[in-house]
């Protein structure tokens, strides 16, 4: 991305510039508003009107990267769990979390910019939106289907798995040594009603 390639395909609009923004992240490399205007062959005052600035197209890249990895939990856990449920949204979250951390498009934004992926990340905005919604609709998929009472609501109860996560998953980033998956996993276990043996682990 850092050098000044010729343009390699004229930009129609806002998809284009996040295509190429997630190809970049993708392959660990810095998402730079002058070589995405120069590859797509537009002005930077087109680029800042398409996607807003910088901060703005990595969180919309990095919404749509949470989408994506959400979406793989789901379809791992379906694929390995018997039923849905407590221990169903439990397992989703587990390989959600595991994968994000996983990620080497993440690894390497965040051994560069930890500041800026923080600040993104863990304030409401497009990445907190994105994934609250997609917990949402885990959670109200599997209470419509009677498989999962809760005694919150689910709106406000998405918002509070997603902070929790947050702030257990990237407890690296934040001053805490390495992350807290497991922790995290035993506060959403209480929130969602899954059964543990008493210590916070899942009962056998």
């Amino acid at each position: 991305m850092a050098e000044r390639s010729a343009p390699v395909l004229h930009a129609k609009g806002p998809a284009d510039v996040i295509a190429l923004a997630t190809r970049a992240y993708l392959d660990g490399e810095p998402v730079d508003m002058s070589a995405l205007a120069h590859q797509l062959g537009i002005g930077r005052a087109t680029l800042y009107r398409w996607v807003g600035n910088r901060e703005e197209l990595l969180a919309v890249v990095l919404a749509e990267a949470t989408e994506r990895t959400f979406r793989a939990a789901e379809r791992s856990a379906q694929n390995g769990a018997a039923g849905g449920g407590p221990e169903y949204v439990v397992d989703v979250l587990a390989k959600f979390m595991r994968s994000v951390l996983a990620a080497p498009g993440l690894k390497a934004l965040t051994q560069r910019e930890p500041m800026v992926f923080i600040r993104l990340a863990t304030t409401p905005g497009a990445i907190e939106d994105r994934a609250a919604a997609l917990v949402e609709e885990l959670l109200e998929r599997e209470r419509a289907a009677g498989r999962l009472p809760l005694l919150l609501p689910v709106p406000p109860l998405a918002v509070a798995i997603v902070r929790v996560c947050d702030f257990h998953m990237y407890a690296h980033l934040l001053g805490r040594g390495a992350p807290e998956v497991e922790t995290a996993l035993q506060i959403v276990r209480v929130l969602v009603g899954a059964h543990t043996d008493g210590t916070g682990s899942a009962a056998s």
